[in-house]
């Protein structure tokens, strides 16, 4: 069995545990982006998404341990994977990628270093992840505890 079908049968057993009806699991993966996505469609997503995500952050976390464990266990590699639920997370993830561009243009039109605002280490690798590819940026995390945030540095091209 591959990573996808342990991954969706992980879900599906984590989720039988719980009150929560559950419509769909949807299993993929999208272009540029390094993690499969688990699409959960349900009519109970507010309980499952929780106040500003955090039930849906706790929920990843559990299914990320137990799957590793399966994995380790079935002696499978692990990918990393984002599970969403009722595509709250993709929301959540392409504000993130706008907000990381709108700094990164600023940082190139003032030519200097700009500092994102304090953010969860999620949400920091998703902006690293973005903004890997520039040349003419770099990014570095700064900070402590619930104060770390995202610097994005302009650095001058090799080709000016």
């Amino acid at each position: 069995m591959g990573f996808e079908k342990e991954l969706e049968k992980t879900i599906q057993d984590l989720l039988k545990t719980t009150p929560f009806s559950v419509e769909e699991i949807k299993i993929s993966t999208q272009e540029g982006d390094s993690n499969i996505w688990c699409s959960i469609t349900s009519s109970d997503s507010s309980h499952l998404i929780g106040k500003d995500g955090e039930a849906l952050i706790a929920l990843n976390f559990i299914l990320k341990r137990i799957l590793e464990k399966r994995l380790r266990d079935a002696d499978l590699p692990y990918t990393d994977f984002m599970l969403d639920i009722n595509g709250y997370q993709k929301k959540r993830v392409d504000s993130i990628k706008s907000h990381a561009h709108m700094l990164a243009e600023r940082a190139r039109f003032f030519k200097s270093s700009v500092e994102a605002p304090p953010m969860t280490s999620f949400e920091r690798r998703i902006i690293h992840d973005h903004l890997s590819g520039q040349e003419d940026l770099k990014t570095e995390s700064a900070g402590f505890g619930k104060d770390r945030k995202v610097v994005i540095f302009y650095q001058k091209p090799s080709s000016e």
